[in-house]
């Protein structure tokens, strides 16, 4: 099996989309990701996973710390130009929720310090201790098969 079977194959796991996001001497720093996960309730932990060549993975460990935005359904161009799949003018306005860079209007903001930082392959997987968490209704942006998704409504439970 070669790389690209094997991301394609693991593309077919539906997964939500996030911006990682950190703040390096007060310059603010972000990514789209979707190695995104909850690891422990108590204490509550996250993992984000960052490719060894994302510029973000050195930020964070210079940093010591990085939010996670859940993007809303609404949000795909969010997620496009943290990805450098739409021209930016490389600003964007993040929300600075208790001094932090997130994205306005995601689902699910969440702070963490990291905990652990562990090499796997070609990925750090950094582990967060969440400071904050901040959570609002509505549908999360999907991402399988290399595109973008939402949650079809027929399909809801109530």
């Amino acid at each position: 099996m070669d790389s690209r079977e094997f991301r394609n194959a693991m593309g077919k796991f539906a997964t939500g989309v996030t911006v990682i996001s950190t703040d390096v001497e007060g310059e603010y720093h972000g990514m789209t990701a979707n190695g995104f996960m909850s690891i422990s309730l108590n204490p509550a932990l996250v993992a984000v996973s960052i490719g060894e060549r994302a510029q973000t993975l050195q930020l964070i460990k210079a940093s010591g710390r990085f939010g996670v935005s859940v993007l809303s359904k609404e949000q795909v161009n969010i997620s496009k130009q943290f990805a450098g799949q739409i021209p930016s003018d490389g600003t964007f306005s993040f929300c600075e929720e208790n001094g932090f860079p997130l994205v306005k209007g995601s689902l699910v903001q969440v702070i963490c310090t990291v905990e652990q930082e562990v090499l796997a392959g070609d990925h750090t997987i950094f582990i967060g201790r969440v400071e904050k968490m901040l959570v609002k209704d509505g549908d999360p942006l999907l991402f399988s098969c290399g595109k973008y998704a939402e949650l079809d409504p027929q399909y809801a439970v109530l």
